[in-house]
């Protein structure tokens, strides 16, 4: 393994403590051990992220039990997990209070939303933007699984301070390139690199090249995406090392404030 003078920080992670939070394609017999253990192996030294579950339509009990999820699964691995929560926007007072109670418990980081898997239709709404305006009083960045690039500008019109990370760069090299240029146009915009990212051969260079090594995040959605497959992507690529630690963890301790 190679050795470096930086952590890598996956900032797209979906861990589970019940088997229907499970999302691996291909087996469901993993456990919470061996899910952080993986993710060791491929030389990730932290990574954050949020629980989802498949709902057709929630509430925000089920928001709540999904939170405290999370934080159980950071008491029981303090040194590895980073959580990430989710809020609901037909919900807006409750999700308020959700981020004001976690940020007083340590958290600094929304999402990844996923709207289809959580039972509501839309980041913009009036709840949404109530939700993103305390978010931004606490400087607490957002990742969101878009499915516009409309969304974002819209998101980032009305809240030009919000730290908002658009999660996947995309498989098709029209959006790809479309994403590239909106997180080069807003300043509070940004990228994480899970789903179809470096496996796009020249994706990253051309990011930096086009948006600059701060924009950049690492993430690998595991247990979707082979975790050890997106290190190497960045390694493989024509980087410099400060582009480097830049994307593995130098924008996420920047963008949260943790050390």
């Amino acid at each position: 393994m190679k050795k470096r003078q930086y952590e890598i920080i996956d900032c797209h992670i979906h861990p589970f403590l019940s088997k229907n939070a499970n999302f691996e394609y291909f087996s469901s017999s993993s456990t919470p051990d061996k899910f952080v253990e993986i993710l060791k192996r491929a030389g990730i030294s932290r990574a954050c992220g949020s629980i989802v579950k498949k709902m057709e339509k929630s509430n925000f009990k089920d928001i709540h039990k999904l939170n405290n999820d999370t934080f159980r699964f950071r008491d029981r691995y303090p040194d590895f997990y980073i959580p990430g929560i989710h809020v609901h926007p037909d919900y807006p007072d409750e999700s308020c209070a959700e981020i004001e109670k976690a940020y007083d418990n340590g958290v600094r980081w929304i999402g990844e939303l996923v709207r289809y898997m959580m039972g509501y239709s839309t980041y913009t709404s009036k709840g949404a933007f109530q939700i993103y305006k305390t978010a931004n009083k606490l400087k607490m960045p957002i990742n969101i699984h878009l499915f516009s690039n409309d969304e974002a500008v819209e998101i980032c019109r009305a809240f030009p301070d919000l730290k908002v990370i658009i999660a996947h760069p995309g498989s098709d090299k029209t959006i790809i390139k479309e994403r590239i240029e909106l997180i080069s146009k807003f300043k509070n915009l940004y990228l994480d690199i899970s789903g179809s990212g470096p496996n796009r051969w020249g994706m990253l260079r051309y990011a930096i090249d086009k948006a600059g090594k701060n924009k950049i995040l690492f993430g690998t959605d595991f247990p979707l995406c082979n975790p050890a497959m997106y290190v190497s992507g960045v390694d493989f690529e024509p980087l410099n090392e400060k582009e480097r630690e830049a994307i593995f963890s130098g924008n996420f301790k920047r963008l949260t404030g943790l050390k």
